[in-house]
């Protein structure tokens, strides 16, 4: 007979601040997302997380067409993760969201960065052709930690048909 691995009480998942574990409602614009924070267990020890965000979608702020990017965000965490469903929760408030490729992409990486406080992060915005002419936004909060491996982000820059 196997048993149930126990819960605890204080466990961050079933913490009611969080939105984790519960049902949510979706937010529709970037500025009423919430994003969540976890304590890192892994305080001391300097690695990378990599969130990878392949059908991102925000709308033309002139035209309202939607526009779609893929996005790649590493972090190297301090005291602090980000914790995964309110990411998603805070990408998808972007769908609606009229701004320009540059801006959503900076956006989202000093809003990850004001809340999780990272030793680095790094943000690529990999956006599709707009107007015939793809986009690629970076944005990162200073040096990598000495030692850190930064693996390349892996996106192959746009190609077209050819």
């Amino acid at each position: 007979m196997s048993k149930k691995p126990s819960k605890s009480n204080n466990s961050p998942a079933k913490s009611a601040s969080l939105q984790l574990g519960r049902a949510v409602e979706w937010p529709d614009a970037p500025e009423k997302a919430r994003l969540d924070r976890v304590p890192n267990p892994q305080a001391g020890t300097d690695y990378l997380v990599r969130f990878t965000v392949p059908e991102f979608t925000s709308l033309c702020p002139v035209t309202g067409q939607p526009d779609f990017a893929h996005l790649m965000i590493d972090y190297a965490p301090g005291q602090w993760l980000l914790e995964s469903k309110s990411l998603k929760l805070y990408i998808a408030s972007f769908r609606n969201h009229g701004a320009f490729h540059e801006d959503c992409t900076v956006m989202i990486g000093k809003r990850i960065a004001s809340e999780i406080k990272p030793k680095w992060l790094r943000i690529g915005g990999y956006w599709y052709p707009r107007g015939g002419i793809p986009i690629d936004v970076f944005w990162q909060t200073g040096r990598v930690p000495k030692g850190l491996w930064v693996p390349e982000q892996g996106v192959a820059p746009y190609r077209g048909r050819g």
